[in-house]
């Protein structure tokens, strides 16, 4: 089996839809000789928001700790392999195929999903290369995600947000007990969620598994000393240590808390406090992309994947700092059909800014024509693109030199930028 037809097997997949269980998986890791006992120390991650930034973060600080890392995450923007890393380094073409022919037989008699697929092909490589710490980034819940058959020694709880309402819950409740299944005997558990409703279940389940539980806000302490496009910087004190100056190359506020989460967990496993200094620098380098990255300058242009609305509040209220540095301000926004698009705009709103309206590569995708109804139906000033290249190209000619292009709202959206080199 070739790369491409391992795609041309893999991608198909998507028509098996989310179904959740973990019977599937199973099936495919128990052929494979269970690759999930041997992924060395496991952090797994769930939640709404934030559970990029904080894998990426703790994959950079384990590796600057020596450790032989793996860091599994979804979706990819432009390439398959991006979802599946080892000390930064993408799974090799050759490698997918070669786990995509032992699994192919299996997959189609048990009609496994794509990322039921994926999450096995990503156990059996992270075990045969002997990952001493593995980074798992569930897909879409916790209970039922089929990242969910390890036995974690860590358990990080990022964020809850409303999102996937119809798989998870209507309620933050609902939606945080469904993270937390992520929680094993064993584990330590961390999270920066302080919402009540949503940390009790939290809370709760830690206490069924007696398992610790550190909570950021409580067991740490932050400030924001410097926030600029593309760099933060923290002080830090957690139960341990006092850190009085830890950069990271974020754009928002909003990250001290993920900054905290990783600097917490790293701290228990014992990575030594300049090793987590200089994991956080390099975190760039674990593939970290699209989170309001600078991708432009005269117009600044910023990319981002903020696709629902607590992902976007937190966004705008990082860009509204910098606000007052651009005449104007532009988005190009496309969203899939299953997020809540008015919510969406009116957060966007904030920026005082008009708007570009594409379709995002998706069949998911929500007509650029509807978004533009909803805009103007805000009152804001709204123009419609068929895609995403054709949008950008127009507002890199309309754009003054101290005006702001954000471009947000999908992986598929980001992807295609990244893939089109603009």
């Amino acid at each position: 089996m070739t790369y491409q037809e391992a795609l041309d097997f893999l991608y198909p997949l998507h028509r098996f839809g989310i179904k959740p269980g973990l019977g599937r998986v199973h099936t495919l890791l128990n052929f494979l000789g269970s690759p999930h006992r041997r992924l060395g120390l496991v952090v797994h991650i769930a939640g709404t928001n934030g559970k990029g930034t904080v894998a990426a973060a703790l994959a950079s600080i384990f590796q600057a700790g020596g450790k032989k890392t793996a860091l599994y995450t979804s979706p990819h923007l432009v390439d398959f392999t991006e979802r599946i890393r080892l000390d930064g380094a993408q799974i090799s073409r050759e490698k997918v195929s070669h786990y995509c022919s032992l699994l192919q037989r299996l997959v189609i008699e048990n009609q496994c999903t794509f990322f039921e697929a994926t999450t096995a092909i990503a156990y059996a490589w992270f075990a045969d290369e002997g990952a001493e710490v593995s980074i798992i980034e569930t897909g879409m819940g916790g209970r039922l995600d089929a990242t969910n058959v390890v036995d974690s020694a860590y358990a990080v709880i990022p964020g809850i947000g409303k999102d996937h309402t119809a798989w998870l819950g209507e309620t933050l409740a609902e939606i945080a007990a469904e993270k937390a299944a992520i929680i094993k005997k064993g584990s330590r558990v961390f999270t920066a969620v302080i919402e009540p409703e949503a940390l009790s279940p939290i809370e709760k389940m830690a206490a069924s598994c007696e398992a610790p539980l550190f909570v950021v806000g409580k067991d740490s302490l932050s400030r924001v000393s410097f926030a600029e496009p593309g760099m933060l910087e923290l002080e830090l004190t957690t139960t341990c240590r006092h850190y009085p100056a830890l950069k990271a190359p974020l754009t928002g506020s909003f990250h001290a808390s993920n900054v905290s989460l990783a600097v917490m967990v790293a701290e228990d496993a014992g990575i030594a406090p300049e090793q987590i200094a200089s994991g956080l620098e390099g975190l760039l380098q674990t593939g970290y992309r699209a989170r309001l990255e600078k991708i432009g300058s005269s117009p600044t242009v910023l990319l981002d994947v903020s696709h629902n609305p607590d992902g976007m509040r937190a966004t705008v209220n990082a860009l509204c700092s910098f606000r007052q540095t651009y005449c104007q301000v532009y988005v190009m926004l496309g969203l899939a059909s299953d997020k809540d698009a008015r919510a969406v705009i009116l957060e966007l709103l904030r920026l005082d800014c008009s708007f570009v309206l594409v379709n995002i590569p998706s069949e998911r995708s929500v007509p650029a024509e509807e978004l533009c109804s909803l805009c103007h139906n805000e009152g804001a000033e709204a123009t419609v693109y068929s895609n995403g290249r054709d949008g950008l190209g127009y507002l890199r000619t309309k754009a003054g030199e101290n005006d702001l292009i954000l471009v947000t709202g999908s992986f598929y959206l980001a992807g295609d930028i990244i893939a089109a080199g603009m």
